[in-house]
């Protein structure tokens, strides 16, 4: 059987999250204006909206910058990491890439896995490629490198998030510790599904999350006792 990465597999039977809220399909509009990022855009959202108010940038962040908000709206430029960004920081070849992380990350949301809200996505020619934005709803929170102090209660939840991703067999290799937020109501979000993709059944992800969490936190200073939010997890 073609093992195809970006189709949504069933759930798990132990899934502990019940259904997100069903989001309407996108309608894509061309030659459109972006709060903030000029025209030509292809915007692709519920129902085709388009965007309309003040760009205002998201301060106390982590990651590449460059991220704003227009109204309940969050907008975060795509934008290279590692040694590339040097040579090409915000062009990719096709729209391809934004699209798969919107089909991901939706899929997550109506699956009720703790995630901000997947709103759209937009593109536009650029040189030999393209670039893109990604467009998710406003939620307030902190990132957990702002307050490493969790509740036994948080740090579970945390703690049942990736054991969930790896039952499911989703492998998103650009999960950290600064992709987690803390809502002020407590539990935590999961953000940026860049590059995220589904594994063959019966893959052993857990090791690969491990790894890539520790490497985070080691990254970031975090305290000895960070580390057991992660490692206490029994293995899924």
């Amino acid at each position: 059987m073609i093992h195809d990465p970006y189709i949504v597999p069933p759930l798990p039977s132990d899934w502990p999250f019940g259904p997100g809220v069903p989001l309407h399909p996108l309608g894509c509009r061309v030659n459109q204006e972006l709060p903030g990022l000029g025209g030509r855009w292809r915007v692709c959202t519920p129902g085709g909206i388009i965007l309309n108010g003040e760009p205002v940038p998201l301060l106390g962040g982590f990651g590449r910058g460059g991220v704003f908000r227009v109204g309940d709206m969050v907008l975060r430029p795509y934008r290279r990491g590692g040694l590339l960004r040097h040579l090409n920081e915000r062009t990719y070849r096709t729209h391809l890439r934004f699209a798969a992380e919107h089909a991901v990350h939706r899929g997550l949301w109506e699956a009720g896995f703790p995630t901000v809200e997947p709103f759209g996505y937009a593109w536009r020619p650029s040189g030999f490629g393209v670039e893109g934005v990604l467009i998710t709803r406003l939620a307030e929170g902190e990132p957990w490198p702002r307050r490493w102090g969790l509740s036994s209660d948080r740090a579970a939840d945390i703690r049942l998030a990736i054991s969930c991703l790896c039952k499911w067999g989703l492998w998103s290799p650009d999960l950290n510790a600064t992709n987690v937020m803390l809502p002020p109501s407590g539990g935590a979000l999961f953000l940026d599904w860049d590059r995220a993709r589904f594994v063959p059944e019966g893959t052993d992800l857990w090791p690969r999350y491990l790894a890539r969490m520790e490497r985070s936190l080691r990254k970031l200073g975090a305290p000895k006792e960070v580390f057991e939010v992660i490692t206490a997890a029994q293995h899924p």
